[in-house]
């Protein structure tokens, strides 16, 4: 499942820090597509937390929100490598246990601001143009009813977990809800596209039980406008769902969590 956001959970304790992204080796293109994921990133949660009847702010080296963001989403975002602790820290509420911080470059500190690191992951991305493979077809949740059904899909019949995606997301022009559908109403899987930044972003990505993720990702793929270059970031079994999907690998992100 591709999360947007802070997954539940947790590295060992000695777990080591994600080193900087490389730049000198890898592609040219690589170091603004990475910009773009990790603005786009920013972007989405913007997109959840408008959802959720929250207001937040973005700055030259952060985005933030001012009150608690909803289940699985950071409180801030540094959007630049050289944000600071001040830069992501500065707009967000400390006051009650749990805020999180998506350091987008993993070259934050937070150790010394009472914060753990709770997960790493890897920015993937693909250009613009790249020809989309043979898939099933991707049919967008259009109603309330559509993304109720996709959101259980999407959290195993979690209700509690699936009301995280309110009826508000529809009237966003930004964002689109897709699901792969299968025999009988079933949704074998599925996806969040949202665009900004120039580009389209993949989160919340899933397969039912006894479907590839491979497939989805097609799927979700072909539905997604060539013209725009394709990011997002995952870990573990999901992120090498994604590279053979034909994403490539920008750069690591680390989350922090209040301790």
């Amino acid at each position: 499942m591709t999360d947007e956001e802070l997954q539940p959970t947790e590295p060992p304790a000695s777990a080591p820090r994600a080193s900087a992204p490389p730049t000198a080796d890898g592609p040219p293109a690589d170091g603004a597509l990475l910009a773009a994921a990790v603005r786009n990133n920013a972007a989405w949660c913007a997109s959840m937390c408008r959802a959720h009847g929250l207001a937040t702010a973005e700055g030259p080296r952060a985005w933030t929100s001012p009150r608690r963001t909803p289940l699985y989403y950071p409180d801030a975002v540094s959007l630049t490598g050289d944000a600071t602790a001040a830069d992501v820290l500065a707009g967000i509420d400390r006051t009650a246990p749990g805020a999180s911080v998506k350091d987008a470059y993993a070259r934050l500190d937070l150790a010394p601001e009472g914060f753990r690191p709770l997960f790493d992951a890897t920015w993937i991305g693909r250009p613009a143009g790249a020809p989309a493979g043979p898939a099933a077809p991707a049919v967008r949740a259009g109603t309330p009813a559509d993304l109720a059904a996709w959101a259980l899909a999407w959290s195993g019949g979690d209700a509690e977990e699936a009301a995280l995606f309110r009826p508000d997301l529809l009237d966003d022009p930004t964002v689109t809800v897709l699901a792969v559908p299968g025999p009988g109403g079933r949704i074998l899987g599925g996806a969040v596209l949202s665009t900004g930044a120039g580009a389209t972003g993949v989160s919340n990505l899933f397969a039912a039980d006894g479907t590839e993720p491979g497939a989805v990702w097609a799927a979700v793929l072909a539905a997604a406008d060539p013209a725009l270059p394709v990011v997002g970031y995952e870990s573990g079994d999901d992120l090498a769902a994604a590279l053979a999907a034909g994403l490539r690998p920008l750069g690591p992100l680390r989350v922090w969590l209040a301790a």
